[in-house]
């Protein structure tokens, strides 16, 4: 029992959410004052993950973690927390679901950013916005 309860704490530790800088939250600070978030963004761009679809898919052992370390915008650690949730699973509900629909938010608002950092379209749009 002892055993179980060390794993499942060792596997809480694990599984933090994902965090931006404070360089990403600067940005996108100034993006919001000017109306762009990543529910009403500014060009072409669209999210890659959706929360509410990554917080239901925990309700699988770790589905939610693999969906969002695959695809368009994906973080490979977030595999690594899959593998936590699955091995944990029951119990990896109650902080799985909350935490990957946290991480697919936090992973758009980065895409958001990369998109109008690196993307030749969203650059303009971004010049475009900051005149």
């Amino acid at each position: 029992m002892t055993k179980i309860f060390s794993l499942a704490v060792f596997c809480l530790l694990l599984t933090a959410c994902q965090s931006l800088t404070y360089q990403e939250q600067r940005q996108l600070t100034e993006l919001g004052y000017k109306g762009v978030t990543i529910d009403t963004p500014a060009g072409d761009w669209e999210k890659p993950a959706s929360p509410l679809k990554a917080g239901l898919l925990n309700l699988l052992p770790g589905c939610g973690n693999f969906y969002l370390g695959n695809g368009r915008a994906a973080q490979s650690e977030q595999n690594l927390y899959g593998l936590l949730n699955l091995l944990t699973w029951p119990l990896s509900i109650l902080w799985g679901i909350p935490s990957a629909a946290i991480d697919a938010t936090t992973i758009n608002k980065r895409d958001m950013l990369m998109y109008y950092t690196y993307d030749e379209k969203g650059k303009q749009v971004y010049q475009e916005l900051v005149r």
